[in-house]
C-alpha cells in the first residue's frame, strides 16, 4: 500500500500571504524612507509582534533574556542612529506592516517539517499575487537584462536559500529567541559591507556588534536553562 502524499510539503497560501505582505509592503516603503529609519522600524515591529505572540503562548522569558533583548536593541540603535531622520508616514506604516508580517511568516515557520519545500511552495504560491501587485505598477516598468538578472540573484537565490535556512533554523528556537537572534541580521549586513564591499571598519560598528552579538549570545546562552533569575 503506498504512502499517503504528505501535505506538510510545499508552504501553504497563509504563509505565502505573508510572504507578499512583508515584501511588497517593505519595496514601496523604502522608496520613502531612509536605511536605518526603515531597518529600525522594520526590527521593532518584528520584535513586537513575535514576543508578544510569545507571551501570548504561554512563553515566559527570563530575566537574563529580557536583558540580552534589551542589549541587543540598544546596539541596533546604535548602530542605525547617525542614519536616522523624521520619518515619513506613509513610508513608516508601510515599514511596520512589513515587520509584522515578516514576524508571523516567521512564527508559522517554526512549525515546518521541510524547511526548502515550504519555503520553494510559499514563494511559487506569490506569483499570481505579484503579478497582480506588478499590473497596478505597471507604468513604472523598467527592466534591463542587468537589473532582471541580479533581482533573480537576490530573489530566487539569495533570499530563497535564506529564508529556508531560517525555516530550518527556527525549528529549534522559542519564539524570543528567535525574535533576539533576527537583531544580527544588520551586523551581518555590515560585515557583508567590509568584507565585499572594502567598507571601513569603524568605531561604531565594533561597539553595536559587541552590543548585539553579546546580547543575542545572553539570550541563547540562558534560552533552554532551568535556572531561574
Amino acid at each position: 500500500m503506498g504512502r499517503s502524499p504528505d501535505r506538510s510539503r510545499g508552504g501553504n497560501w497563509p504563509s505565502a500571504a505573508l510572504l507578499l505582505l512583508y515584501a511588497v509592503p517593505f519595496s514601496f516603503a523604502y522608496n520613502n524612507l531612509a536605511t536605518g529609519t526603515g531597518a529600525l522600524i522594520l526590527f521593532g515591529a518584528v520584535q513586537a509582534t513575535m514576543l508578544i505572540a510569545a507571551l501570548v503562548s504561554g512563553e515566559r522569558p527570563r530575566l537574563i533574556q529580557w536583558l540580552g533583548l534589551a542589549t541587543a536593541a540598544i546596539g541596533l540603535l546604535y548602530l542605525l542612529l547617525p542614519g536616522l531622520g523624521a520619518p515619513e508616514p506613509v513610508g513608516s506604516v508601510l515599514m511596520a506592516v512589513a515587520g509584522v508580517a515578516w514576524g508571523f511568516y516567521s512564527l508559522r515557520g517554526r512549525g515546518s517539517a521541510h524547511p526548502l519545500a515550504d519555503t520553494a511552495g510559499n514563494f511559487m504560491r506569490t506569483v499570481p499575487m505579484v503579478a497582480i501587485v506588478s499590473l497596478v505598477s505597471l507604468s513604472d516598468f523598467h527592466v534591463t537584462p542587468t537589473g532582471a538578472m541580479l533581482a533573480l540573484a537576490s530573489g530566487a537565490i539569495a533570499s530563497g536559500v535564506g529564508y529556508a535556512i531560517w525555516y530550518a533554523a527556527l525549528a529549534g528556537l522559542t519564539a524570543t529567541l528567535a525574535a533576539t537572534v533576527q537583531l544580527s541580521v544588520p551586523i551581518i549586513a555590515a560585515a557583508g559591507g567590509v568584507v565585499f564591499m572594502a567598507e571601513d571598519v569603524t568605531l561604531r560598528l565594533v561597539l553595536s556588534s559587541v552590543l548585539i552579538l553579546g546580547g543575542v549570545g545572553m539570550a541563547s546562552l540562558f534560552d533552554k536553562s532551568s535556572m531561574g533569575l
